[in-house]
């Protein structure tokens, strides 16, 4: 997923680890360095092997919009 949204980022991170799903932040500094020009929006990653799991979480609690698979 992708966002600017720091409340969403760490909402989706704490569901995430709640799960026991291993997730990883990228384009944080790049994010806070362009400020509030959202021209850098911070990645929320899993592991390829946590994929299912943590779509099948965010489906479940109605988040699925914020989905990227690449």
């Amino acid at each position: 997923m992708t966002t600017n949204d720091p409340v969403l980022l760490s909402y989706l991170m704490v569901l995430l680890e709640d799960a026991g799903i291993e997730a990883a932040v990228f384009d944080g500094n790049m994010s806070t360095v362009q400020g509030t020009l959202g021209a850098v929006a911070q990645r929320l990653a899993v592991p390829e092997e946590s994929w299912e799991a943590a779509r099948r979480l965010l489906i479940e609690a109605d988040l699925g919009q914020w989905m990227v698979r690449s």
